[in-house]
């Protein structure tokens, strides 16, 4: 088991304030979601509404009420959707509601657009401004259509999670259980509760689904991190993860095609790579956690064993043998740099950064880079015929601390953190940004921009 490494590495990036999403909200902020393909994102609140924000100004589109009796406490938008948005969200009333629009919200970004794809197309920034003012007026004039309300458990709902497909929906709660849902995709909004799970001895804080498989991973007030698959009709537990001291409160997904970053003493496409290419395939995404513990870890699943017929290669294997459990590691602790819980932890599938908040009001973005093998000899000398006898072992990597924020919304505390596509207008068009959302107790949603 990796042991926490606490040595401090000086920031190399730097995080700036780009904007606040206004108007806030007058009450607590629980989560903000980013849309999968338009430049939007969704905020949950304590006063009983969603909020949905434009991100090329940061301004309010629409506000999302009527639905839900108590805090809107998590929400998600349904990927892999054409022509309109679709939203869930999450309500201490104990139901999830299912929220339906038109996708008109892309037509605010029209003229922009046509702007770049017709060199002769001009509106000076006046007339772009006043249209984007009107556009936006129309877009809080339509309603959002309240399609169906999901009823079926007992207490508050914590989080929601729509599957890769967008087929399923997961849902979980205080009342210790994980229900997944089916979208029958009819017409007629219907839904079929599928699976409904209750292994957890705790209050269920997040659940997460993988990001191309039907496989979920949740965390619990009972300190473990859970893994669930459908086998033979039938979903259940193939891994129970314990190594928290506390309750995880967040859990996300390692993205398909990012890993370490090159050191200097790393070459691109070099042996390290190599080894972390072949580890990937066999082993698959890793999970990061976040805990009242006030750690962030890193988990990775043990390689499956390669399965060949006659005539053919061996051939990786990461979807689960029936009746099989997965084996979880514990890959890294990483760098302590919370002293309160942490609440939430974002693992960008584009960069490969990991982003944490929580109740000390900090904000910190960890790195991950091979460790040369040269190192790795140094510091154990069978490590490098260990890796060229067993291609599926996980090549060595680090992690360290490249940018923190203190009081970053003041003195309150952070409820969530998530990477977003940029879209404002002060981006540099020809490359593809992220930025930070930040989401807190004051009602206040902040976006951030990092750079080198």
């Amino acid at each position: 088991m990796a042991a926490p490494n606490t040595v401090q590495i000086p920031p190399k990036l730097t995080l700036t304030l780009l904007s606040d999403l206004t108007p806030p909200s007058l009450e607590r902020t629980w989560l903000t979601a980013p849309h999968p393909t338009l430049p939007l994102v969704a905020t949950c609140s304590s006063d009983k509404t969603v909020r949905v924000y434009s991100l090329t100004n940061f301004r309010l589109l629409s506000t999302i009420s009527g639905g839900h009796k108590r805090s809107v406490r998590t929400c998600a938008w349904k990927p892999n959707v054409s022509g309109e948005s679709v939203l869930a969200t999450g309500s201490f009333d104990a139901t999830v509601g299912i929220w339906r629009r038109w996708d008109s919200y892309g037509e605010t970004m029209g003229w922009r657009r046509q702007q770049n794809s017709d060199p002769e197309a001009s509106l000076t920034e006046g007339a772009a401004g006043e249209v984007e003012e009107e556009e936006a007026d129309e877009e809080e004039e339509e309603e959002w259509r309240f399609a169906v309300l999901l009823d079926g458990h007992d207490s508050e709902v914590k989080s929601v999670s729509w599957s890769a497909s967008g087929m399923l929906l997961a849902t979980c709660s205080r009342d210790k259980s994980i229900w997944i849902w089916e979208d029958l995709d009819d017409g007629d909004n219907n839904f079929e509760t599928v699976a409904v799970m209750q292994e957890h001895e705790g209050d269920v804080k997040s659940v997460a689904w993988h990001p191309a498989e039907e496989c979920l991973a949740s965390g619990s007030y009972d300190d473990t991190i859970r893994v669930w698959r459908e086998d033979i009709d039938d979903w259940g537990q193939v891994a129970c993860i314990r190594g928290h001291g506390g309750t995880v409160w967040g859990v996300d997904w390692e993205g398909l095609e990012t890993g370490p970053r090159h050191s200097t003493e790393v070459v691109s496409g070099g042996k390290e790579e190599e080894e972390w290419k072949q580890w990937h395939a066999l082993s698959g995404p890793r999970l990061a956690s976040c805990s009242h513990d006030q750690t962030v870890r890193v988990w990775q699943r043990q390689p499956k064993a390669q399965t060949s017929a006659p005539g053919v290669g061996a051939i990786p294997s990461i979807i689960r043998p029936s009746g099989t459990d997965e084996i979880w590691e514990e890959g890294a602790v990483l760098p302590s740099a919370h002293v309160l819980s942490v609440y939430a932890v974002s693992w960008s599938r584009r960069t490969g950064l990991l982003a944490s908040v929580g109740a000390d009001g900090r904000i910190v973005v960890y790195e991950e880079r091979f460790v040369a093998t040269s190192q790795t000899e140094a510091m154990d000398t069978d490590s490098s015929p260990a890796h060229e006898a067993n291609p599926s072992q996980h090549p060595l990597t680090e992690w360290s601390i490249v940018a923190v924020v203190d009081g970053a919304h003041g003195i309150y505390e952070i409820n969530h953190v998530a990477w977003v596509k940029r879209a404002d207008r002060g981006r540099d068009e020809s490359t593809e940004e992220e930025v930070l959302v930040t989401t807190a107790d004051d009602g206040s949603v902040k976006v951030w921009t990092i750079a080198r």
